[in-house]
């Protein structure tokens, strides 16, 4: 059996505040109800509803506009970073979303790790066309030059 709820927050991969949302028991008992993300949906609360999708159209409409400014500053951007690699020029490791968001960090860009459109990590020397998915679906493209660490400066190049 599903409980139906009424989002009060977004929930990643479940809906926007004021959506009516079917749920596990679990899931809501556990996770929703605790974290007050969602109240049980009844006749009452459709007032709440109609509040809640006001404010996240309002909401939506500042975050679209940040993420097209922040889009503007990133798009085309070349970022780089050294990693360790052995004698024939593999890596050790991969590069990840987390490395990524931390390269942006140093940048002064505030992101988050489900910002950075990666299907695999990054396990190969070489130029890479990354793609961004910001706030309210706003697309970036950046490229990233992943190096090997203390190679000469003209093979970085």
């Amino acid at each position: 059996m599903r409980n139906q709820l009424l989002l009060i927050d977004d929930v990643d991969d479940l809906g926007r505040s004021g959506d009516i949302v079917s749920v596990r028991p679990g899931y809501a008992r556990n996770f929703l109800l605790p974290q007050k993300k969602a109240v049980i949906a009844d006749k009452f609360t459709l007032r709440m509803q109609a509040k809640l999708k006001d404010e996240r159209a309002k909401r939506a409409e500042i975050d679209r506009k940040e993420a097209e400014d922040l889009s503007k500053k990133i798009d085309g951007m070349v970022l780089t970073i050294e990693v360790k690699v052995d004698p024939d020029g593999h890596m050790y490791g991969s590069v990840s979303s987390g490395d990524i968001v931390r390269l942006f960090e140093n940048e002064g860009i505030v992101l988050e790790r489900r910002n950075i459109v990666l299907l695999h990590p990054i396990k190969a020397i070489g130029v890479h066309q990354l793609n961004l998915c910001l706030k309210e679906g706003v697309p970036a493209a950046i490229t990233l030059k992943v190096i090997a660490e203390g190679a000469p400066a003209q093979e970085n190049a």
